[in-house]
């Protein structure tokens, strides 16, 4: 955040890939991808401990992050870029849950100074569409709704963004929405135009696909993830996602190996039992402490579907007790959690 280390995506474009790498079929580029990976690793490592500076590479013709952007962009003609694996055409114009086709669509950039103390203040990027449908969305206007509110943005536009953002005095960038990862095809080739160091966060609900993490893992600095629900019943009711908890405990440790990580976890009525508690206890047992830190929220509130209709959801129609933010507070606590209240 403070220019110390270099961003990821610098360093993967210091990673050269054969030129060939657009006449490989999809399989063939997945395998170069993968063997790009090992390398980029061993130079991330050697970058990190000094033992190499990056101006003592050579800058390829052609790169890993070429690659990925190669790989995001025929992603979209069949499009898994998340769990839904809708397998759309985006290029033609044909939409799956996110409701967006090939294009981004930026409906607000800004110094967010709300976020974690640590990364404030955020360049942060809100992008629409979302590949979720949660009833109590405080950004459905982003995130739910089409046409979606914004610009249209290519990957030079948003790169220059990104520059405008960090040269005003921006730590980090940050790719939330709605969410981010419909639009990982344009956030990937814009960190080919974009020239300065500044570290990358994604900022998501962390139902990427296993495709799309292996895309990123290789230029996220930070990883800035939800963990809302425990219960797979309460996710595809108020989220409409399935297999939630299978996908996202898969991302967390996928995510971890590769980057630093605060959890976010939105308390919510009478989901306690249901979903806070199991969450926090899996964390305790599955993930670094030291790597780790867990902010719980308190700041919900009955948005979106549940204000317009809340006798349909009656259990979430209210506030969060103290109460029962005072029993997520033990829990973390007796389980020897590093948290943050926000």
């Amino acid at each position: 955040m403070k220019n110390e280390r270099l961003a990821k995506f610098l360093i993967a474009k210091h990673v050269e890939a054969p030129c060939d790498y657009k006449e490989l079929d999809l399989g063939e580029l997945w395998r170069v991808h993968d063997k790009l990976h090992h390398t980029f690793t061993r130079l991330w490592s050697e970058v990190a401990k000094g033992e190499i500076t990056l101006e003592s590479t050579s800058s390829p013709r052609c790169s890993f992050l070429d690659v990925k952007v190669e790989i995001a962009r025929r992603v979209l003609s069949s499009c898994v870029f998340c769990e839904n694996r809708c397998r759309v055409n985006r290029l033609d114009g044909e939409r799956g849950v996110c409701r967006l086709d090939y294009k981004t669509v930026v409906s607000s950039y800004f110094h967010h100074l709300g976020e974690e103390a640590p990364l404030v203040p955020s360049g942060t990027i809100f992008y629409g569409g979302c590949t979720f449908r949660c009833v109590f969305c405080q950004n459905h206007d982003i995130s739910q709704e089409y046409p979606y509110p914004g610009v249209v943005v290519d990957a030079k536009g948003l790169a220059k963004i990104q520059k405008e953002l960090r040269g005003t005095g921006a730590r980090n960038i940050n790719h939330v929405g709605g969410d981010p990862t419909p639009n990982t095809h344009t956030i990937l080739e814009s960190l080919k135009y974009l020239e300065v160091n500044v570290p990358q966060i994604w900022n998501s609900n962390q139902y990427q696909s296993a495709e799309t993490m292996k895309l990123l893992v290789d230029v996220i600095d930070l990883w800035l993830p939800d963990f809302k629900y425990w219960s797979d019943e309460c996710a595809e009711r108020l989220s409409g996602i399935r297999n939630y908890r299978e996908v996202v405990t898969r991302n967390l440790k996928i995510s971890i190996e590769h980057g630093d990580m605060i959890i976010r976890h939105l308390v919510m009525p009478n989901h306690i039992e249901c979903c806070s508690i199991p969450i926090l206890e899996w964390i305790s047992k599955n993930l670094p402490r030291d790597k780790v830190v867990v902010n719980i929220m308190d700041q919900y509130r009955p948005e979106y579907l549940v204000a317009r209709y809340p006798e349909r959801y009656k259990e979430i129609s209210r506030r969060v007790t103290a109460d029962e933010m005072a029993i997520v507070y033990r829990e973390a606590e007796r389980l020897g959690l590093l948290y943050g209240v926000v």
